[in-house]
């Protein structure tokens, strides 16, 4: 009885597909339950740090502090320049700052678990031997995003900086500690996401979505997509600050189309068809060899002679039966 109903329960489950093809239902399913998982793993994290956000804060308003904050309580620096002190207006600001600061660790120090997440919800459409590849893209996605909120970390206090020179003379600056932090999320984020792109596109490359060969017809639109993000995605917006941006994804690109020029010419070798479009005939190769034959073909024998040496004919015909 056990048995029996083991077997039946076994065939009511549906059989994974060996190339990873499912219904669209199952598609947003597998999309929910990863960013689900996602969501948890952020939220926990989150949690934690709000806990324990005072160094955190610390942390993030050591750039500020040093570059533009100023000193006993005065308007202007030493060197003349304006300064901001840093202020928390309300009696709920402090509850939201420390959630602030904790969502904001959670995004940055969550970034290998939903960067896996990506790739488990990529990795159906890909074939066998190139699902191994799950730890390397986490293990470079990770540093891509962490290097890119470093990057935005660091050009912080320059930031600052040139927004500050269009304070008026005789004017005291009050930066709210929670619009900071808004500001700081918000560059964190964008610039780690910026970093993913290169890993985006060699994604797209190993699913077959996305070959070298139109990628790198894409050069200049990509270069010019890029300036114009980062023209919008740096809060000031002047040269330096966007080229900072603008410079390093530029050349993660270039790194990225290598890596699909090396994959695709990987994939000629084991498929000579893989690059062909669906309505593009492949070359065929009728030798023996191609066709698997292991031995030389014989020659055909000739037909057998009548005992006379004439052929039988039938209706003036050779018969070759």
């Amino acid at each position: 009885m056990l048995k029996s109903a083991r077997k039946q329960g076994n065939q009511g489950k549906q059989e994974k597909d060996a190339e990873g093809r499912m219904p669209l239902v199952e598609h947003l399913r597998e999309l929910r339950n990863r960013l689900l998982k996602s969501v948890l793993a952020i939220l926990v994290i989150t949690i934690i740090a709000a806990y324990n956000f005072r160094p955190i804060i610390a942390f993030l308003l050591e750039p500020m502090l040093s570059s533009v904050g100023c000193l006993d309580g005065v308007v202007t620096q030493r060197n003349g320049r304006p300064c901001a002190d840093m202020t928390a207006n309300g009696l709920i600001a402090p509850f939201s700052i420390a959630l602030k600061v904790g969502l904001t660790a959670g995004v940055v120090l969550a970034t290998p678990i939903w960067l896996y997440q990506v790739w488990a919800f990529a990795a159906p459409g890909l074939h066998r031997h190139e699902k191994k590849y799950a730890l390397t893209f986490v293990a470079v996605g990770a540093p891509l995003f962490l290097s890119g909120a470093v990057l935005a970390y660091k050009i912080l206090p320059q930031t600052a900086q040139i927004l500050l020179e269009f304070t008026p003379d005789n004017v005291r600056n009050l930066l709210p500690v929670d619009d900071y932090l808004d500001l700081v999320t918000r560059m964190v984020i964008v610039f780690g996401l910026a970093f993913e792109l290169p890993l985006l596109l060699v994604l797209l490359n190993f699913t077959g979505v996305l070959t070298a060969k139109r990628l790198a017809g894409w050069w200049r639109g990509f270069v010019l997509g890029i300036t114009v993000f980062s023209a919008f995605a740096t809060p000031t917006g002047d040269p330096p600050t966007m080229l900072a941006l603008a410079l390093p994804i530029v050349a993660l690109y270039f790194i990225a189309l290598g890596i699909c020029l090396v994959n695709d010419r990987r994939r000629k070798r084991r498929d000579p068809d893989a690059g062909l479009d669906d309505d593009e005939a492949s070359q065929l190769d009728l030798t023996p060899a191609a066709l698997g034959a292991t031995e030389p073909v014989a020659a055909p024998a000739a037909l057998p002679e009548q005992a006379d040496g004439d052929r039988r004919r039938i209706n003036g015909y050779d018969d070759a039966t």
